[in-house]
């Protein structure tokens, strides 16, 4: 793989960070809520908004990474991992929200 299609690969990952922290912010909590206790469907809403996202990036960044061990591209195989670690912190951001 050349190194713009992993340049482009790690920005069509940033790109999908952002759609999902931004579909998943709908159902962070308010700071003035932090005190009640909501047992409403917000799980199931927030599974259905981000669930597909994850699918298509998992499915996205498995071939990626398939592809680098496939080739022995150990250079770029720096860049999967440093996508990888955005996406654990976004997870992280995401779930200090709710």
């Amino acid at each position: 793989m050349s190194r713009k299609v992993n340049i482009f690969l790690l920005l069509a990952n940033i790109v999908g960070i952002v759609i999902y922290l931004i579909a998943s912010s709908y159902s962070w909590a308010l700071p003035q809520e932090h005190v009640l206790n909501s047992t409403t469907g917000e799980p199931f809403i927030w599974a259905l908004g981000i669930l597909p996202i994850w699918a298509l990036f998992l499915l996205l960044n498995l071939i990626w990474g398939a592809i680098i061990a496939a080739r022995k591209q150990w250079r770029s195989g720096r860049l999967w991992l440093v996508t990888g670690c955005i996406w654990l912190v976004s997870v992280a951001v995401d779930f200090a929200h709710h």
